[in-house]
């Protein structure tokens, strides 16, 4: 299943630093990221089609930080598609802060994201999983946190229609080096952003 992107319709991409990606927050900037280049390909191979693209990614988020600042950073600007991809520092704030965010608590403000949306906008959802490339056995040990979050959004996604960008495998059976795509096992080299950009493309269909 895709995601229908309509003609001159609006896509939101909205999560933390890896959408984020060094974006401009004054204006409309798309960062340099994988929002970016998603936006960047999808208009070159449909120019005629005439999308928005907009980049509401902000660094050091949690899901708790997306619902404080979901009215104004989604719901204002009324997507037709609503993209979302965060999770990974409620994971990584257990291992270097001491600051869990347990599966409960993940679950329950990512499906108020989605269920306020819905009642209001009634977008295409695309829900990017939160991921982990793992560089030493420390990293390796965050799975642990990680995954029972990856399934939760997995269980979101079907129970709203939303498309899914299945990324966690993604970087792992491209069977090269973790370094290829990554320099700490969480941000993405302009490679990581380049091969996230092609599986969000694949996430997506335009449509009159």
């Amino acid at each position: 299943m895709t995601a229908d992107v309509p003609r001159g319709g609006r896509v939101l991409f909205i999560g933390d630093s890896i959408t984020d990606a060094g974006r401009d927050h004054a204006g409309d900037d798309l960062g340099c990221g994988y929002a970016m280049m998603a936006g960047a390909w999808f208009t070159a191979r449909h120019p005629a089609h005439r999308v928005t693209f907009r980049n509401r990614g902000v660094s050091g988020d949690r899901v708790r930080d997306l619902r404080a600042r979901w009215e104004a950073d989604c719901l204002a600007l009324a997507p037709q598609v609503v993209s979302v991809l965060i999770g990974v520092n409620d994971t990584w704030r257990r291992y270097t802060r001491d600051d869990p965010t347990d599966v409960a608590e993940f679950e329950r403000d990512y499906r108020h994201l989605l269920d306020v949306a819905r009642r209001r906008l009634d977008p295409a959802f695309v829900l990017v999983e939160p991921f982990l490339i793992p560089l030493d056995d420390a990293q390796r040990a965050w799975r642990a946190d990680l995954d029972p979050k990856v399934a939760v959004v997995r269980r979101l996604a079907a129970e709203f229609d939303a498309t899914l960008v299945a990324v966690d495998d993604l970087f792992r059976v491209a069977g090269v080096g973790e370094r290829v795509w990554t320099n700490d096992g969480v941000h993405l080299t302009p490679f990581g952003h380049a091969l996230l950009a092609q599986q969000w493309l694949r996430a997506v269909s335009p449509v009159a």
